[in-house]
């Protein structure tokens, strides 16, 4: 299998039948839509994301609800910042370099990552 970086089918994900847990961090589920995601070459982000949110800041932690966005940038660089939804950004993590070609939206709440579209 190769990665799929553009997502071309991140659409049919609207909701999911199977909530999984990372090995690393098992406090934290995720969907079948983030699962796509893993295996599609943006584990790196999944994971640094789930990262932060079990070993990060603690305001970061303490976040009921989080949205957590990958920003791409013309340079070749990224950078991924955590909103609560209310425009407060308790952590941002710039990337030196990313292959990534599509930006992405992800939701954190009641210990679950999802795509906005499975929430």
């Amino acid at each position: 299998m190769t990665d799929d970086l553009y997502l071309k089918d991140l659409n049919q994900y609207y909701c999911t039948t199977n909530h999984y847990i990372h090995p690393l961090f098992r406090a934290i589920k995720y969907t079948d839509g983030i699962q796509y995601l893993i295996q599609n070459g943006y584990s790196w982000f999944i994971t640094d994301a789930m990262a932060v949110l079990v070993a990060g800041p603690r305001r970061v932690r303490q976040e009921p609800f989080l949205v957590i966005k990958l920003k791409l940038k013309d340079d070749g660089t990224a950078q991924m910042v955590m909103d609560d939804g209310n425009g407060k950004i308790p952590y941002r993590q710039n990337y030196a370099h990313t292959d990534a070609k599509r930006e992405l939206k992800v939701y954190y709440e009641n210990g679950v990552l999802m795509l906005p579209s499975e929430r």
